[in-house]
């Protein structure tokens, strides 16, 4: 190897050799991959080359590699630096954040500061507020069985920990899983999406100025990267995306027993009953649906309306929408766009399969590829068998359906994978509990949607084909963390007397034991 191209050869698309008639090819990505990994372990890569003979590349990891020392970091030490992300994403890169992602797909300042920014400073300050508990060790109860002894739990730091975030929430969805994975002591590396590429830069270049390449590494890159990086041997992966890219990471976690937490997507249906106040569930739908044109994981994707109330819900639900986007979406801004063609398409492909099938379009459908605008957009009539009901929408398209009786949406609701969320609008606290009692989801909003996102109380996440395991506050934390239980003996107990040789004495105090402890 060539002296020049050795001292580059650890940087991101190098090759040693970039002839075309080169053996063998490929995208000079797993050098950079194994260099970041090294130096977050603290440690060091380097390549003895002689041309014409080989290489041989070797690691180097010191006795306190970085992810020792930040395991044994202190509260305060955490809570610095959850503090120094905070002032930089409530401060220093706001501006820098709404351009990025106003750039990338056309989110205005407002919107970026309600569903990413506020997302993502409420999430720091709940951590600060609480990590003084989070991090103590628990005492738990002891059997009297066991007396002269003490148990506790103690939480520590999973270790390297990668996160693959999503495109539809770039800030969002990369920080709140780095602030649990912080505030729980762990080395992290961050792989952003490849199609908001003004935010993923911007993400690079903001964690980079803040942390450590030891403490917080930021790797971006396609599928090539992300394919790489699941062959490392991670000790938790946290990955936002479709269920199907979830099957993938869960398979590649298996290979080296790595724990997941997996949030996923699906088909989040919502209910309006012959009792709901359907002008407002239509203002909170129209929100919650079109917010970010409709590219929301958590998002209504479709919705079952009574018959009574269908007709006042459609008329209401287009009130809404010019009271929220105006006549001219294509040019509102306060309407964000498609991030891609692919997926422009895909929304397009949608909407022509329904309308072959009969559906009726009863507000918007219009749509711009040169300029990724989509109208928001209602659909009617539209049959099971089409592609808007049997996958997930993820764009600005709502199916209404009509409903005489509850068990058909129960029916229809169980007949497709978990959601990861459920919506019910009614003012029938029978029939909410009906509707619960029958269903299975990820979270449940009464009477609104969305929202449960940002209470910091609540467990976030899916179940089974919507997501594994859960994030947001303590529940974040835990995900990041390892529940190490503790059994302390304090004075000679009782368990001695239990031990062999098993005399008839003994076996007595066995069976007795058996019987009352």
């Amino acid at each position: 190897m060539a002296e020049d191209t050795r001292a580059r050869i650890f940087g991101e698309f190098v090759q040693a050799d970039v002839s075309t008639s080169r053996q063998y090819g490929g995208t000079g990505l797993g050098l950079s991959i194994c260099k970041t990994l090294v130096d977050l372990a603290g440690g060091d890569i380097g390549v003895d080359s002689e041309l014409g003979k080989g290489s041989i590349f070797f690691v180097e990891l010191g006795i306190e590699i970085g992810q020792k020392i930040v395991a044994q970091s202190t509260l305060k030490q955490r809570k610095a630096k959850l503090k120094k992300l905070l002032r930089a994403i409530e401060i220093t890169y706001r501006k820098e954040i709404q351009k990025a992602l106003f750039d990338d797909f056309g989110k205005s300042p407002a919107e970026v500061d309600l569903s990413e920014i506020y997302a993502v400073t409420g999430e720091i300050k709940y951590a600060l507020r609480n990590l003084k508990y989070w991090m103590r060790d628990q005492a738990v109860s002891t059997k009297l069985a066991f007396i002269g002894s003490s148990s506790k739990i103690k939480y520590e730091p999973k270790g390297n920990v990668l996160i693959i975030a999503p495109w539809n929430f770039p800030i969002n969805l990369s920080i709140c899983p780095l602030i649990s994975a912080i505030a729980a002591g762990n080395t992290v590396i961050l792989k952003p999406s490849e199609h908001t590429v003004h935010a993923s830069a911007l993400i690079k270049r903001m964690l980079n100025d803040l942390f450590e390449e030891a403490e917080v590494a930021v790797v971006e890159g396609g599928i090539d990267v992300s394919t790489g990086l699941l062959k490392l041997p991670f000790n938790h992966i946290f990955f936002t995306g479709s269920p199907e890219i979830g099957k993938i990471v869960m398979r590649a976690a298996a290979e080296n027993l790595a724990s997941v937490t997996l949030e996923l997507g699906g088909k989040s249906p919502t209910i309006v009953d012959e009792t709901a106040d359907v002008a407002a569930a239509a203002k909170k739908i129209m929100w919650g649906k079109f917010l970010n044109a409709g590219q929301i994981c958590i998002a209504p994707d479709y919705v079952s309306v009574h018959r009574s109330q269908v007709n006042a819900f459609i008329a209401a639900s287009k009130k809404t929408l010019l009271d929220f986007f105006g006549e001219d979406t294509a040019n509102s801004l306060d309407y964000t766009k498609i991030v891609n063609d692919q997926h422009h398409l895909r929304l397009n492909g949608y909407l022509e399969d329904a309308k072959s099938k009969g559906a009726k379009i009863v507000h918007g459908g219009a749509s711009d590829l040169t300029t990724h605008s989509f109208e928001p957009t209602l659909v009617t009539e539209v049959t099971a068998d089409t592609d808007l009901m049997q996958k997930e929408i993820f764009g600005p398209i709502l199916p209404i359906i009509v409903f005489e009786d509850i068990h058909e949406v129960i029916d229809t609701i169980n007949s497709k994978e978990k959601p990861l969320a459920l919506y019910i609008y009614s003012s029938s606290q029978k029939k909410i509990n009906h509707i619960l009692k029958n269903t299975s989801s990820g979270g449940v909003c009464i009477n609104n949607n969305d929202l449960h996102f940002y209470n910091h109380e609540l467990p976030f996440g899916g179940i089974n084909n919507s997501g594994m395991g859960n994030s947001h506050g303590k529940f974040g934390f835990m995900a990041f963390s390892n529940e190490r239980g503790i059994y302390r003996q304090h004075i000679p107990g009782a368990v001695e007397w239990l031990m062999p040789p098993y005399s008839q004495f003994k076996q007595k105090l066995i069976k007795l034991t058996i019987k009352w402890f």
